[in-house]
């Protein structure tokens, strides 16, 4: 049951958590990314995985990484983010990762639309003492693409083969 729960509810929680922080603060901490890893692994491990299982995953989240820090290294996006995406792709493996990162590419998409449209308007009074909110109204500042990235992820999340290896009958109560 415990491992049903945690299937559950840790990937979920920390791509929720990585979106929160990301609007806030715009930043992700390193300790979700390595978070996503340890969870990863930990649930492999105890789900059973099979050595090249894991690997293929692991090449998922290691092309992703690739890719981001490529993207990072020509400001498309933040180093947060990169890892972030190659934390998710760890979890969804090359089977789910090309939905998640169309998801993760149309969820941007409208985000940043949004954001552009946001920061055309001023602010209401009453919000101008909110820092995050003042960072996140700057037509300077980036877009907190951790919450594209969680939103696709959270869209795909129910189709893995994380969430079809729960037993239902754990949380029936008699």
């Amino acid at each position: 049951m415990i491992l049903d729960i945690l299937r559950l509810l840790l990937f979920p929680a920390l791509m929720a958590f990585a979106a929160a922080s990301d609007l806030v603060s715009m930043t992700i901490s390193n300790r979700v990314s390595l978070a996503l890893v340890a969870g990863f692994f930990v649930l492999a491990l105890a789900s059973g995985m099979g050595l090249h299982e894991v690997l293929s995953h692991a090449g998922a989240g290691a092309t992703v990484l690739a890719a981001g820090f490529v993207c990072f290294a020509f400001g498309w996006i933040g180093g947060g983010d990169a890892k972030v995406a190659a934390g998710a792709a760890l979890w969804f493996g090359f089977g789910h990762l090309l939905p998640y990162l169309l998801y993760a590419s149309l969820f941007g998409g409208a985000l940043t639309l949004l954001l552009l449209k946001f920061r055309q308007w001023p602010l209401p009074y009453p919000l101008l003492g909110q820092a995050w909110l003042l960072r996140l109204h700057a037509k300077d500042s980036g877009i907190p693409y951790g919450i594209a990235l969680a939103l696709g992820a959270l869209a795909i999340y129910p189709e893995t083969e994380w969430i079809r290896a729960i037993d239902p009958t754990h949380f029936v109560t008699r």
